[in-house]
């Protein structure tokens, strides 16, 4: 494989679904004692009648895997039809040279309504769910965005990676359920995405639950709607959040958070915007 191939990403693939597999799963005694979870590369190897050395080289990208290798792996690591033709994807990237699409940037009209937005919490989401801009409100929200590498601030990786943002959401699991729904639908439109591939990896490795559900079959629900949040400042909220498209670019959307007037979540909303623009105000105002 070539440096432009991005082999990690193999690999990173690879290790993810070795380690989301039992050895009871494949057949394999279950030994105490064990140092990592799910299978070791030798088991992997012995299953795949490849030699432990040949698949250490592999997951490490230094050599580009058969079709017939590919198959037998499919077969050992339980992958379905979608994770099978995302194996052979990746191995096929290290046939041809790939570039990386350049890096997103918000769109002009969008930025121009987002800097309009001064009092409810917005911000703009692109390809892979990357955050490409957001409001000082979004900020108080959720997190403070500046804080975070360019290449981190990403939503999904945000939702299973960062504990304060885990805890920020009350119905987590529905919220991270369709982080992945969207994910699945990015690498339906753009297979050969690598910026998606290695987040994908690197969220499988990072998160049990992020690789349970991408290597399942689930069908959940692409859905914005309500969510409940726990604010640190503010307390409760029940926001309803909507999704709007960008026309000059599809791949971009404004999300937006309200709530209606006159209820606690409402007042909750009006006090983090008023504290974005008078920080100094006491966090004890949010209870009046």
């Amino acid at each position: 494989m070539t440096g432009d191939a991005h082999p990690h990403e193999l690999g990173e693939f690879l290790k993810a679904r070795r380690a989301g597999l039992t050895p009871c799963a494949v057949g394999l005694p279950d030994t105490a004692g064990r140092r990592v979870p799910g299978l070791r590369r030798e088991e992997v190897a012995l299953l795949a009648s490849i030699s432990t050395e040949h698949y250490t080289r592999l997951e490490q990208g230094r050599v580009r895997p058969s079709a017939s290798v590919l198959t037998a792996l499919s077969h050992v690591l339980r992958l379905s039809a979608p994770q099978r033709d995302h194996l052979f994807e990746l191995a096929a990237s290290g046939t041809r040279r790939r570039r990386r699409p350049p890096a997103q940037k918000v769109h002009p009209q969008l930025r121009r309504i987002l800097e309009e937005l001064t009092t409810i919490p917005a911000l703009v989401i692109g390809r892979r769910l990357d955050i490409l801009a957001w409001n000082p409100p979004a900020a108080a929200l959720l997190t403070d965005f500046d804080k975070i590498p360019a290449d981190k601030r990403n939503y999904a990786r945000l939702m299973f990676t960062d504990p304060a943002f885990r805890d920020l959401c009350l119905n987590w699991r529905t919220n991270a359920r369709t982080c992945v729904t969207q994910l699945r639908l990015e690498a339906a439109r753009h297979p050969g995405d690598p910026g998606l591939a290695a987040l994908v990896g690197g969220l499988s490795v990072a998160d049990a639950d992020f690789r349970r559900w991408w290597a399942g079959r689930q069908t959940h629900g692409l859905r914005m709607g309500t969510k409940r949040l726990r604010h640190p400042v503010v307390g409760d909220l029940v926001l309803d959040w909507d999704s709007l498209a960008c026309t000059a670019d599809p791949t971009q959307k404004l999300l937006i958070a309200t709530a209606d007037p006159g209820t606690p979540s409402h007042d909750g909303l009006v006090f983090l915007a008023s504290w974005t623009a008078n920080p100094d105000q006491p966090a004890q105002g949010a209870a009046a």
